[in-house]
């Protein structure tokens, strides 16, 4: 099973920038073939010991906010480790570790805020990507995306399907009318010299 060292190898080295919004069944299958295994600890609770300082924080918040949006697109399991995330999140933060990673990892303390259907997590989303990671505006353009469906819908409509929820008819719409990319090339027109 690999160690947090291998883990942030692996996301920040081999899959880098460029890969780690890009998705694709590639990155997706390795992933699943390298990871599924310590995922699945992180979901049994076997890796708290962990969030223990920077590198082991980190690499337990890929593995539990980023991994399983790889390694179970599609499904419920895709969000089943999301609350373990955000609680390290949470622990981190709060003791300063998130500031000894360099950026751009550094965004990988924010996600798990980013990706709560809770209100005052988009709060402090937001306030994260902004303030901690100044130096890449369009991270906090992204919070203030995610933050933008939380106030209309109070969930992401884009996980209904695979976590089993009827979209109400206005999710429906906003989803037909392209969803959260609709709402992130409205806020970039509105930008500052836009």
């Amino acid at each position: 099973m690999a160690d947090p060292v291998e883990v942030l190898e692996f996301w920040l080295h081999e899959i880098g920038p460029d890969g780690w919004y890009a998705g694709g069944e590639a990155i997706d299958t390795v992933c699943r073939e390298r990871f599924a295994d310590i995922w699945q600890a992180a979901h049994d609770g076997g890796l708290e010991h962990w969030v223990d300082g920077t590198v082991g924080s980190l690499a337990y918040l890929i593995v539990t906010d980023q991994f399983p949006r790889n390694i179970h697109r599609g499904s419920a399991l895709a969000f089943a480790t999301d609350a373990r995330a955000l609680a390290a999140a949470k622990t981190a933060v709060a003791a300063g570790w998130d500031m000894n990673a360099p950026e751009p990892e550094r965004q990988f303390f924010y996600m798990p805020f980013e990706h709560s259907e809770d209100p005052a997590d988009q709060v402090l989303s937001v306030e994260y990507l902004t303030e901690r990671l100044a130096s890449d505006p369009e991270m906090a353009l992204h919070a203030r995306a995610h933050q933008e469906v939380i106030t209309r819908f109070g969930r992401f409509p884009t996980r209904n399907a695979a976590l089993g929820r009827i979209s109400s008819p206005e999710e429906q719409v906003y989803l037909d009318e392209g969803g959260y990319m609709a709402v992130v090339k409205r806020l970039k027109s509105h930008a500052p010299g836009a």
